[in-house]
């Protein structure tokens, strides 16, 4: 081979040692960036959570005292009635027949009784002198006597017979929201049977649900614990209750009542949380999750939902040390509080863990970390769901 061609080939592969490994570095990609945080300690209150149902504080089925024929029905369906509101009136014509045939009875027994009372007063006078017997007085003050008692008689029925006639205008017990009419007018309404409509109040309400045996003694601590009594007023133990809308604001309330007994068959009893309704947002009827206090106050260790990984059969998160080096711990969650899952066990909380893209990390690699703040509280999470503990 020719010397000028060797020597060629010798320059051509010296010189492209340098400019290969060059483009291998090049390629070489650098660590992954990653969002980590700090565990967030703060003092907690464990909560259990139980599936409940609204109930009116009051509930009234009007019916009507008096029989007779519906004539007018003066409401809306479905309206806020105030108490004392007119509802539905009875015809009253027969009625006030019979309040004047009573107040017209009432003063001939009143006439009777004036001219029994002169007659009487008259013997007497007479009896004193000796110009009239004993046996006339007794008759004249026996007549008197009788006089009296008609009197009061005819005014009893007189006063009936008003109170019939001030029974065809049926009114609001309570102040609530009514039903739609269950009888038009013209129908035949039966006393104290036919059911009119009904009438629900709405402000305050209250909320029953049903605990099992072992968290009601915890509730019942917490309440010994207030100075109060569990059974009598509920041992006043705040309660927040969340509906099916995830955009209503949880409502707030106290535990005011609790069962004297457990059920035998279900082993639980069933309590009663009184809330405050000022827009009438809830509703009789109406599903929702009470949040009871189960605990007394602790540091707990919270860590984004997110944060948490799955190996194998247990739960785990991803630590990443001063090297920027990622290794995993196992965890033991609890329920759900501020946002953020309780940890029970596995952390301190002065570790470094990844909050954002577990899926860029893995354990022994080497990671960028971004550093973030986690908050106290998380407000853009789903309600929390503090009675159900993620699976060991």
């Amino acid at each position: 081979m020719p010397f000028s061609l060797r020597y060629v080939l010798a320059f051509s592969s010296v010189a492209f040692l340098p400019l290969a490994s060059s483009a291998q570095q090049a390629a070489a990609p650098p660590p992954p960036p990653v969002t980590v945080a700090k565990p967030v300690v703060r003092d907690v209150v464990d909560n259990d959570e139980f599936i409940g149902r609204f109930q009116a504080v009051d509930e009234v089925a009007v019916r009507s005292r008096i029989g007779g024929y519906l004539n007018e029905v003066d409401f809306t369906d479905g309206a806020l009635v105030k108490k004392g509101e007119k509802l539905f009136v009875i015809d009253q014509r027969p009625f006030v027949t019979a309040l004047n045939e009573a107040n017209a009875a009432l003063e001939v027994a009143k006439s009777t009784q004036t001219y029994a009372e002169a007659q009487f007063n008259r013997a007497q006078s007479l009896a004193t002198s000796g110009s009239q017997s004993v046996s006339t007085l007794d008759d004249r003050r026996r007549e008197w006597l009788t006089a009296q008692a008609n009197v009061r008689g005819a005014q009893a029925t007189a006063e009936r017979a008003a109170l019939d006639m001030e029974y065809t205008t049926i009114s609001a017990p309570l102040s609530g929201r009514i039903d739609r009419r269950l009888i038009s007018p013209g129908n035949l309404v039966q006393a104290d049977q036919t059911i009119l409509t009904t009438i629900v109040s709405l402000d305050p309400i209250d909320f029953y649900f049903d605990v099992d045996e072992r968290r009601l003694l915890n509730f019942a601590d917490t309440a010994r614990k207030l100075g109060k009594d569990l059974q009598q007023g509920g041992g006043g133990v705040p309660v927040i209750v969340t509906i099916s809308d995830p955009t209503a604001k949880p409502f707030t309330g106290k535990l005011d009542f609790a069962e004297n007994r457990i059920d035998n068959e279900s082993g639980t009893i069933r309590i009663r949380a009184r809330l405050a309704n000022p827009d009438l947002i809830l509703q009789p009827g109406l599903f929702g999750r009470v949040q009871v206090e189960a605990s007394n106050t602790y540091k707990a260790i919270l860590v984004p939902d997110e944060a948490i990984g799955s190996d194998q059969n247990e739960r785990v998160v991803f630590v990443v040390g001063p090297d920027g080096k990622v290794s995993t711990k196992p965890v033991r969650p609890g329920p759900r509080l501020y946002g953020y899952r309780v940890i029970r066990e596995g952390l301190d909380g002065t570790e470094t863990i990844i909050v954002n893209g577990l899926m860029r990390a893995r354990p022994g690699a080497t990671i960028t970390p971004q550093m973030t703040e986690l908050p106290q509280e998380r407000r853009d999470t789903p309600p929390d769901n503090a009675a159900t503990e993620t699976p060991q």
